[in-house]
């Protein structure tokens, strides 16, 4: 058996409760695939897209749902290294993989006050362009259950609102795009589980900002800072993470100061005088 038919099978067979049915579970609940789909799957050379790309690839073997995919990777500016072990792990698992490159790390570099923000930014419009010109209406990414929750924490904590990072969204910027993310219940942990059991190494991080914060005190970032937050909660109350996602989905209006939709604001105190017995 060839190695991309093992890595292909380990998702299905071993990891088939923690990865398979995870991924399933969210296309399922978050209506993420629809008849005539065609998907670009983003592929940044690390283990949560590649894994993505892996489970998509499987996906569409055996759906009922007809769909297309085609997969693409954004060089940012990696160097020769981060490049080539890109292109040799989509080799090496039958990925085909279109390549686009763009200067975004060098536009960044003097970005001192969110560069991660603003790098974000710039590679989703280049993936949403990429994807628009080959005929697709979705992209998919890697984002997995732990940056779900991580996101939720750092919007209490850094960004004064309470937030998530939504399974989809239509894009405000490139009509009749939309983004999703079907590792949406996958946990982190048996994505990095699957990588040791195949024996496979992926990009860790090649943006140079995070590489040089690393080295720092308080280096690697707020999202560092979160999830080292949330792995000391969790060895106190293992359910903690599980917690934090449900708190998204249990918001109880009644009980929150106040809350917008859109343009429009609301306050408990406008309906509190009526609500009196």
């Amino acid at each position: 058996m060839e190695k991309y038919q093992e890595v292909e099978r380990s998702i299905i067979k071993k990891y088939r409760k923690p990865i398979w049915n995870r991924f399933i579970g969210g296309i399922k609940d978050y209506e993420l695939i629809k008849p005539g789909d065609k998907i670009a799957v983003c592929i940044s050379g690390g283990k949560d897209s590649v894994l993505l790309a892996c489970c998509m690839q499987h996906l569409i073997k055996y759906t009922e749902i007809p769909f297309s995919l085609q997969f693409i990777a954004m060089d940012p500016g990696y160097n020769p290294q981060n490049r080539a072990l890109l292109l040799s792990n989509c080799q090496l698992l039958h990925i085909p993989v279109k390549v686009y490159d763009s200067d975004i790390f060098r536009v960044t570099a003097g970005e001192e006050k969110s560069p991660c923000y603003l790098c974000a930014r710039m590679r989703r419009g280049y993936l949403y362009r990429y994807a628009q010109d080959l005929g697709c209406n979705k992209i998919a990414l890697g984002h997995h259950f732990d940056d779900v929750i991580e996101t939720i924490l750092m919007s209490m904590l850094y960004g004064a609102e309470m937030r998530t990072m939504m399974p989809k969204l239509h894009s405000k910027n490139f009509a009749g795009m939309e983004l999703i993310r079907p590792l949406y219940y996958v946990r982190e942990r048996d994505i990095l589980a699957w990588k040791r059991y195949n024996g496979l190494q992926f990009l860790q991080c090649s943006c140079r900002f995070t590489e040089e914060g690393a080295h720092k005190p308080n280096g690697g970032g707020k999202r560092a800072q979160v999830k080292a937050l949330i792995a000391a909660l969790r060895a106190d109350n293992p359910q903690v993470d599980t917690n934090i996602f449900r708190s998204a989905q249990g918001v109880n209006l009644e009980t929150v100061l106040s809350w917008r939709r859109g343009s429009t604001a609301r306050n408990f105190l406008d309906d509190y005088d009526g609500c009196k017995k």
